[in-house]
């Protein structure tokens, strides 16, 4: 014990260079409790190579000749605001340290020999110490669990969680355990570790012990925080593009990776079916919650005047953006393809696999050999190229066929199924209604789905196409938006400038593709899906192009504009447009346009079985009297002579609430409702107040 009393920040710090927290007033130790020498390397914000300087130290000191850790995986670790388990001079009792030293030495008694006498002396003083000022439950039990893991179970936030709430032990045995308060009494405490290892002792669960628990619930739920934050990026990187992806329709994306200085690496990465990237020195990467964090940790453990930008970047895109499906490119420097992949797993740390490279993912790959890359590569290690579409075909093109000039085919994917009632169930919509546009889509194959803001035309649009495919399948639905600047360039084909010559080429656009993908794939249905449809200059953007996606001219073919090659627009192909209804500024609409669309309007869906259904969910009488009110504001504004129906208010205003409260609900009248009602009726302020007082009352 004295030569603890030796440890302080001042001289620790010299000796090891790590900064320790306070553990006195002034530093002035008087005298210290074991539980909080474990904590001086056990606390959240520790680096693991700190964790081991500590630990070398007072090995060292003690002439402790077991083997230093190399991993921390699972262990427990001290919030570093509450890292002694003591409370300074004139803030403790004289007994609170002394309390500390006494339920230490009899746990270890207890877990040499489990009598109890021993119990009963445990109990004694884990009642003393848990109800110390600054102690807990989570702590102390996190304390005896360091000690000895083999006998005390870790009752932290993230075990207790996975006891209780994780749903990972079965109802019948989280029934029957005690509440776990604040500050728990020890007969409750032995009373759950009696429970839990009885339960894990039994054939029915797969751990064994505290110490496989404890791992399993840091394990499960880095998964969990991983998937959180996979989703929150997924939800960034989708784009009208790739058709409004859901969460469980992944769209592939595309990138360009070089595998170490020079591609040094990358005979070992196919042999292996990996790839990785390095930065071994900031760790697992799943530790990192932002990008920010990421470059933090690059400053510090290399180069603080570094800017690690790009690399904090890539770093984050490797373990949050890719995803299984996705393809990768490898290049060595900027002229040369060396081959192709498909990734097959999530991101993981292994430092065995390859201790310079241990951050990565397996890919299975399906192409190596030298081709000739087209234009010059980037010089970045991992980059994202989905957005350049022409560039992505570019490469797609050099691996056309395989080095034994036999077609690759992909793996079959299997997409979620996707059905009538499906739709009905997330689109709140009649079923007669549902009925009449599956119709027109059929026969016509040319629809324009037109109604006010907010009644989820987007939205019916994709899972339409959904369910006329029967799947989710994301490669046959295209989305783009007609704009102003949007052209017939952009849609069929035009000169753009050359990535290899400085000069221009002809480069296909977005419909044409489509259209050539569509035609390779007959049997299968294609929806190409324009939002806006009516913001785009029409006859110029279609060109000769009107008359080929007439349902009846399908399959005729035309001479193109710029490349006089013969073009056919595939029976296989649909085209849904969205159009605004309250858009004053798109008051004419091209005839050309409405002789081959049909128009089909969706309205609010405040009556429908759905939505009846999912507000009887969230169960909620100020929400369902503000829904009332809407009703009764869409009964004025469908009899205004300046609006019309074409300006009721949707309901999905009122869609994806997780959780209704006063402050979502006032967010949605007083930054949606009421500046859309103050656009209809501009020039009349006093039918404005009117509605907004009574949005107001309906949620009082």
């Amino acid at each position: 014990m004295c030569k603890i009393l030796f440890i302080n920040n001042c001289q620790l710090y010299f000796i090891i260079y790590i900064s320790l927290p306070t553990l006195e007033k002034d530093n002035e130790i008087i005298d210290i409790d074991p539980f909080t020498v474990f904590g001086l390397f056990n606390k959240s914000s520790m680096k693991e190579i700190n964790r081991k300087s500590i630990i070398k130290y007072i090995a060292d000191e003690f002439n402790i000749n077991a083997k230093i850790p190399t991993s921390f995986n699972s262990i427990p670790v001290l919030n570093n605001q509450n890292a002694t388990f003591y409370n300074f001079i004139g803030y403790r009792n004289d007994s609170d340290i002394d309390d500390l030293w006494e339920l230490f030495s009899s746990a270890l008694d207890y877990s040499k020999n489990p009598t109890q006498a021993n119990r009963d002396k445990v109990s004694k003083f884990f009642d003393r110490v848990i109800n110390q000022k600054g102690n807990g439950n989570s702590k102390i039990t996190m304390g005896l669990y360091w000690i000895s893991p083999d006998t005390f179970l870790n009752l932290d936030s993230r075990n207790t969680w996975y006891i209780y709430e994780a749903g990972k032990i079965p109802d019948n045995i989280v029934s029957i355990l005690p509440k776990v308060e604040e500050k728990i009494s020890a007969n409750k405490y032995f009373d759950i570790m009696k429970k839990i290892s009885e339960y894990l002792k039994s054939s029915a669960s797969n751990l064994k012990n505290f110490k496989e628990l404890s791992f399993e619930a840091w394990r499960y739920s880095e998964e969990i925080n991983h998937k959180e934050k996979s989703k929150k990026v997924q939800s960034q990187r989708d784009d009208k593009g790739s058709g409004l992806a859901d969460e469980d329709v992944d769209t592939i994306h595309y990138w360009i990776y070089t595998p170490g200085e020079g591609a040094r690496k990358w005979d070992e990465f196919y042999e292996k079916g990996i790839m990785g990237i390095g930065w071994e020195k900031i760790g697992d990467l799943n530790q990192y919650s932002t990008k920010e964090e990421m470059k933090k940790a690059m400053k510090e453990k290399i180069n603080p005047n570094g800017s690690f930008m790009n690399d904090a970047l890539a770093t984050w895109q490797f373990v949050y953006e890719m995803k299984k499906g996705d393809i990768i490119f490898v290049k060595k420097g900027r002229t040369q393809i060396i081959g192709r992949g498909v990734v097959v797993s999530d991101y993981y740390f292994d430092t065995t696999l390859d201790s310079e490279f241990p951050n990565l993912r397996n890919v299975k790959w399906t192409h190596k050999g030298e081709w000739e890359h087209p234009g010059q590569a980037i010089t970045k290690t991992l980059t994202d190229i989905t957005p350049f579409t022409n560039y992505v075909e570019k490469l797609e093109a050099l691996f056309s066929e395989d080095n034994d000039g036999e077609i690759f085919k992909e793996q079959e994917i299997e997409y979620p199924i996707y059905d009538r009632n499906k739709f009905l169930e997330e689109v709140y919509m009649d079923e007669e209604d549902y009925d009449t546009l599956l119709e027109l889509v059929r026969n016509k194959k040319n629809v324009i789905l037109q109604g006010p803001p907010g009644v989820g035309k987007t939205y019916a649009a994709k899972r339409l196409a959904y369910s006329m495919m029967g799947v989710k399948d994301q490669t046959r639905i295209m989305m783009v938006q007609f704009h102003q600047s949007y052209s017939y360039e952009d849609f069929i084909e035009g000169f753009r400038p050359s990535i290899t010559d400085g000069g221009f080429e002809i480069k296909k656009g977005s419909f044409y593709n489509f259209c050539k993908k569509a035609a390779d794939d007959i049997e299968n249905e294609y929806f190409f899906i324009i939002d806006e449809i009516n913001r785009g200059n029409i006859s110029k953007i279609f060109g000769e192009l009107f008359m080929l996606i007439e349902n009846d001219k399908r399959g005729n073919s035309l001479q193109l504009l710029y490349s006089n090659e013969k073009f056919f627009v595939p029976k296989n192909i649909y085209i849904i447009g969205m159009m605004n209804t309250a858009d004053r500024s798109l008051a004419f609409i091209d005839y050309a346009l409405r002789r081959r669309f049909a128009f089909f309007e969706i309205k609010p869906g405040f009556k429908s079985k759905g939505f009846s259904i999912y507000t009887k969910q969230l169960n909620n009488k100020k929400l369902n009297s503000l829904i009332e009110c809407v009703e009764r504001l869409n009964n004025v504004i469908a009899d205004d002579e300046t609006l019309g129906e074409g300006f009721l208010i949707g309901h999905s205003y009122f869609c994806n609430i997780d959780e209704v409260n006063d402050k979502v609900l006032s967010n949605i009248v007083e930054y949606e409702l009421i500046p859309l009602i103050k656009e209809y009726w501009f020039d009349e302020p006093s039918k404005v107040k009117e509605w907004a007082d009574y949005l107001r009352s309906a949620i009082k």
